[in-house]
């Protein structure tokens, strides 16, 4: 039998560059030998090529190297891997690959582009505000798209009109909760937006949920599979870069301690999810169960989820019976479909 050849693309230019390397070094020790030649491709920081993350040999004709493949599994996590960069270079090479295509994974990175998209398919979701910072100051979106070139201080009292506190300040393009904060006051909120408008220059504000934070992985093409629910315990306020990958005290807990009924609303939403976005291939969508009233309401939908061997998405599939080995098979097979 000859094997596939598979090109596992990892690293990156986005903040996630180590957490790439982590779910790629997984990846790539849980491939089947007796299947696949694996091909590891690593992109540093300064955008340069390597076929390992030592740096020690550069590839010199990317395009040449990558077209050799059979198949390409990107496990690059945030900007230029998971906002459809590295798919249209893919798709205009004509290389099958892993995962989401173009347009899922743009409007996936994006997270306001991700609630018009959720609206539209009647997912309920927290209240927010859409303001974009440009060289002159601050632009506050309104619903139907007309822009205000304003203060920072009226931004804000817009802002504080619509939602209540504590709300949540967010990189609308950034993974891994980096730049994500949590406000409780006017203050905070200034400062957090000031904070957020570093990584990127668009800025969603959410109003804060009260309640349990779960997630549910999905996979397919046309006939999508949804996973069990998983509940994430955080050891700090919220779910931020930190707690997932450096506080041991956040777990999760897979199987959710939540109703059926409850968890079988959660999985066809992610489902629902998924297809709004024109998904493919995998993602893990997140949602919360509000303490107060028991509504489910979506928060963000990742199209290249972390993939290390204590990763959500993986764990969620395995407590279905599916192990990460497997996982990967069927991904490959998605591909070339």
């Amino acid at each position: 039998m000859n094997k596939l050849k598979i090109g596992v693309i990892y690293g990156g230019m986005s903040t996630e560059n180590e957490v790439s390397i982590m779910s790629a070094k997984s990846v790539i020790e849980n491939l089947d030998i007796n299947r696949y030649e694996i091909f590891p491709i690593y992109i540093s920081k300064n955008a340069k090529w390597y076929n390992s993350e030592e740096e020690n040999e550069e590839i010199e004709n990317i395009v040449e190297y990558i077209k050799n493949m059979d198949v390409i599994f990107p496990v690059l996590h945030g900007l230029y891997g998971e906002d459809g960069t590295i798919q249209g270079l893919l798709e205009m090479l004509k290389i099958p690959y892993v995962g989401c295509k173009v347009l899922a994974s743009s409007v996936g990175m994006d997270k306001v582009y991700t609630k018009i998209l959720f609206e539209k398919a009647g997912i309920k979701q927290a209240k927010y505000q859409y303001i974009k910072k440009i060289e002159k100051g601050y632009v506050f979106v309104e619903d139907n798209f007309e822009e205000h070139l304003l203060e920072l201080e009226e931004i804000i009292d817009k802002v504080q009109e619509k939602l209540k506190y504590p709300m949540f300040v967010k990189p609308s393009n950034s993974g891994s909760s980096v730049g994500v904060n949590k406000a409780n006051n006017k203050q905070e909120l200034k400062k957090y937006i000031e904070e957020a408008s570093k990584f990127d220059k668009k800025i969603l504000i959410e109003e804060g949920i009260i309640g349990k934070e779960v997630e549910c992985a999905v996979l397919g093409n046309e006939d999508v599979l949804a996973s069990c629910v998983g509940e994430v315990k955080s050891a700090e306020e919220f779910y931020s870069y930190d707690a997932k990958y450096n506080n041991k005290a956040s777990i999760t807990e897979i199987p959710a301690k939540i109703p059926r009924e409850k968890s079988e609303e959660i999985r066809k939403l992610a489902v629902k999810a998924f297809k709004a976005i024109d998904g493919t291939g995998l993602s893990r969508v997140d949602f919360f169960i509000e303490n107060e009233t028991n509504q489910v309401y979506a928060n963000e939908i990742n199209t290249l989820p972390g993939f290390t061997n204590i990763s959500m998405y993986p764990k969620l599939f395995e407590a279905v019976g599916i192990s990460y080995k497997e996982l990967l098979n069927r991904l490959i097979q998605l591909s070339q479909q």
